[in-house]
């Protein structure tokens, strides 16, 4: 690695739990889809983020070792009239929790190598980086406060983050502590108004499961947004559970969406506040918590129901890995969106399994066994 990366090397080479990380040095913000209405008179602030480009470049020198990146295009999709200038980048991702991928999880094709934090942070950085979007979703994630949010801050995102009770990552010996869910919004986008951090429960019952539901409002247009994050329950057998945690979390979000629309807030319908909810759900499109969604008075759809020729099936996959117990390639992960006041623009598609290669995820080229789903969204026009 060159002294080009000096910068972004010291901030994530100095992940010890017990200190979060130093921010990097805010320069002049060089992304013109930064307000600069916020960002005036406010250098050095949360909102003025250094240049986001330069520090892919930093992770791309980082890791300029490494077999070529999964190639992945955007599918361009025309379906409704959008209101101009309101896109939204929605990302959500389970980047692999640190500890489960080092210690838990035996991909037994991916050389050990390849699940070292020292690369694996680098290639989680240049993703989020390379796709740089205005609300990110994620889950399994292990190390927020030493690296993921003093990075992201830097970048001008705010943050919030919910630990598992029973994180299964304590049971590895030297752990960076808990995995849980992890919401971050651009602050040059949207305004926070509120967040609740919810452990998910199944007939009353609390359970392992959490979510993150965050009301925001967006700066351009004054609409309110309400994204939630959420990871239920894995492995066959528990589908009952899952099924439970669903509803559990159409619950919270309903009343969180009905507060701020009978409030000052929004003072609108709730029908009309668009929503987004993104998850590794651990159930493939049969099984009945996707079917809830489907048919929540919410309205919802999955957005990666359009990269189908009917715009009706799911992706064939959103994770490809293989353990000791065979091969799996199925599809867990969701966005969730408002159908009747949202409309997707574009859908990253799936890259191939050939790009994916014969040892499948994660591996040199990919940090995680779960890719990423991003999606451009922009509000339907007011009847």
């Amino acid at each position: 690695m060159g002294g080009g990366a000096t910068r972004l090397y010291s901030t994530l080479t100095q992940t010890s739990s017990s200190s979060p990380l130093p921010l990097p040095p805010s320069h002049t913000p060089a992304d013109t889809n930064l307000d600069p209405a916020v960002c005036q008179g406010q250098k050095g602030s949360p909102v003025c983020p250094p240049d986001p480009m330069e520090l892919l470049r930093q992770c791309e020198e980082a890791l300029g070792d490494r077999p070529p990146l999964l190639h992945r295009k955007f599918t361009h999709l025309n379906d409704g009239d959008g209101v101009p200038g309101t896109s939204v980048r929605v990302m959500q991702w389970n980047i692999l929790a640190q500890a489960l991928g080092e210690g838990l999880d035996s991909f037994v094709q991916c050389p050990p190598e390849a699940l070292s934090w020292s690369r694996r942070k680098y290639l989680i950085l240049e993703e989020i980086l390379t796709y740089r979007p205005h609300i990110l979703c994620l889950q399994e994630v292990d190390h927020y406060y030493d690296t993921l949010q003093p990075v992201m801050a830097g970048l001008g995102y705010n943050g919030n983050f919910c630990p598992k009770p029973w994180s299964p990552c304590l049971a590895v010996e030297g752990n960076n502590g808990p995995d849980g869910c992890a919401l971050f919004f651009d602050q040059s986008r949207y305004e926070f108004l509120d967040s609740v951090n919810i452990r998910l429960s199944a007939m009353r019952i609390p359970t392992n499961q959490v979510a993150v539901v965050t009301m925001l409002r967006c700066r351009s247009t004054g609409r309110c947004v309400c994204v939630a994050v959420t990871h239920l329950k894995a492995r066959s057998g528990w589908e009952w559970l899952r099924s439970a945690q669903g509803s559990d979390l159409l619950r919270h979000f309903q009343n969180l969406v009905q507060k701020h629309a009978s409030g000052d807030h929004a003072g609108v319908p709730s029908s009309a506040i668009p929503l987004f909810i993104c998850g590794d759900f651990n159930a493939v499109p049969t099984e009945e918590v996707y079917q809830r969604f489907i048919t929540s008075p919410l309205c919802l759809d999955s957005a990666y129901k359009k990269l189908s020729q009917d715009g009706l099936t799911e992706p064939q996959y959103t994770t490809w890995k293989i353990r000791p117990t065979g091969e799996c390639c199925t599809t867990l992960d969701y966005i969730w969106y408002s159908q009747d006041t949202l409309r997707v623009d574009t859908v990253l598609d799936m890259p191939t399994e050939e790009q994916i290669g014969p040892n499948r995820l994660p591996s040199f080229s990919y940090p995680s066994d779960h890719l990423s789903l991003v999606c451009d969204f922009s509000f339907k026009e007011k009847e």
